[in-house]
């Protein structure tokens, strides 16, 4: 099958999921396209792939959403101010459940009412792409180290520190059974990014706020946790003005336990509940550690 084969399988299938969203016969529309198409693992290549495939869907199949702060320097004298850290979540919605969400908490900002005003007495910039398909949203993904959303690159160029929220599953990371045993605590929060300083931070504030967080560069851990670490350097996480950043990958049990009722998009911006505020403040706390040692030059 060639690349353009799998765009055109790929669009049939997300056209179908789509439709099924809206109400009309699924099935019948989702055997057009072929087996292999249905089962076809490959993502796009590039958000601009993507857009260039399905761009007339969005708000239907996909949306994104973004919001820069306004903030100005008109003295010659004085050092004002600089938007330091953005968040991130690029597998937002339905892909990664939960991502937009703490996208929104950890940038001051309610899920319960994103468009409002802060909920929080400090804001940083945020970006978020979203699966906005009742199911299939996986079909959205594209690999971190290939995104180029002009406005998600742009953002991370504009800041010293980015913090990129992503969704794995536990069996997936491989961890040592004997710290981490398949009948335990399944709710993990692998730490990444280049920036040794923003992953010292996360870890010491996520363990003390009650959740499970290692260093994916630890020596217990590199092995095993190297697609999970954030290390490419074309990741967003890493496109900053310092080169470096901060990622978190987290456990379907982790985020499901952050909200009542994780089952769909609503559900979860009515029910986020103890955990996530803890957890959004325990991040909150490891971006001001990282930026209180970042003095404006």
């Amino acid at each position: 099958m060639t690349s353009s084969d799998r765009s055109a399988s790929r669009r049939t299938v997300l056209t179908a999921l789509a439709a099924a969203t809206a109400g009309a016969p699924f099935l019948g529309q989702l055997a057009a396209a072929s087996p292999a198409a249905a089962a076809d693992p490959l993502e796009y290549p590039s958000n601009t792939a993507m857009y260039t495939a399905i761009g007339t869907e969005e708000g239907t199949t996909f949306g994104r959403r973004h919001r820069r702060h306004e903030r100005f320097d008109l003295s010659l004298t004085a050092k004002a101010e600089h938007p330091r850290t953005a968040v991130l979540a690029l597998h937002g919605g339905g892909i990664e459940i939960g991502t937009s969400e703490l996208c929104l908490g950890i940038a001051g900002y309610s899920p319960s009412d994103p468009a409002g005003a802060p909920v929080l007495p400090s804001v940083h910039d945020y970006f978020m792409f979203e699966g906005l398909l009742s199911s299939g949203n996986k079909a959205l993904h594209v690999t971190s180290k290939n995104c180029d959303d002009h406005v998600a690159l742009a953002l991370a160029a504009s800041h010293l520190n980015v913090l990129s929220l992503h969704g794995c599953t536990f069996d997936q990371l491989k961890l040592p059974t004997a710290s981490f045993p398949a009948a335990g605590d399944r709710r993990v929060a692998v730490v990444g990014g280049l920036n040794p300083a923003f992953r010292t931070a996360l870890v010491t504030e996520l363990t003390a706020a009650g959740f499970p967080a290692v260093d994916s560069f630890a020596a217990p851990y590199a092995a095993t946790l190297a697609d999970f670490n954030g290390s490419h350097t074309a990741n967003p996480c890493n496109r900053t003005m310092l080169g470096m950043g901060g990622q978190l990958e987290l456990t379907t049990e982790l985020r499901q336990s952050l909200f009542d009722d994780s089952s769909s998009r609503s559900a979860r911006a009515a029910t986020w509940n103890g955990a996530f505020v803890a957890f959004r403040d325990a991040c909150r706390r490891a971006v001001a550690t990282v930026e209180a040692a970042q003095p404006i030059l």
